[in-house]
């Protein structure tokens, strides 16, 4: 299993690749600095996804399409947010312009 890199300021260095990328992003919720899961709120032409935190099968750090395969409008996308801060209220919350629908950082989603 690989070590996990603590959430605050591993969404700082996704902030920061993004905006190296041109992909703006911005933190929509603080959770907990040391410990909190990651939603990724990806804004695209055809609508939204959000990618969800996971680990895989061997421990190493994933990402969920948490909205499903496809881009989903972006009510929907807030609803599912909404739905997940109210389960884990130590979540961070960012959101990416991805045209592309893909995130500006290194992903496996599984």
């Amino acid at each position: 299993m690989e070590a996990k890199v603590k959430a605050g300021l591993w969404a700082q260095m996704a902030l920061r690749l993004a905006d190296q990328a041109g992909r703006p992003g911005m933190v929509l919720r603080k959770g907990d600095p040391d410990s909190g899961g990651i939603l990724c709120v990806l804004r695209g032409r055809q609508g939204c996804l959000v990618l969800s935190q996971v680990r895989d099968g061997e421990g190493r750090a994933a990402w969920m399409r948490g909205t499903g395969k496809d881009p989903v409008p972006e009510p929907e996308a807030e609803a599912y947010v909404e739905r997940q801060v109210k389960r884990d209220p130590d979540l961070w919350v960012l959101e990416f312009e991805a045209p592309d629908l893909l995130p500006p950082f290194e992903a496996k989603i599984i």
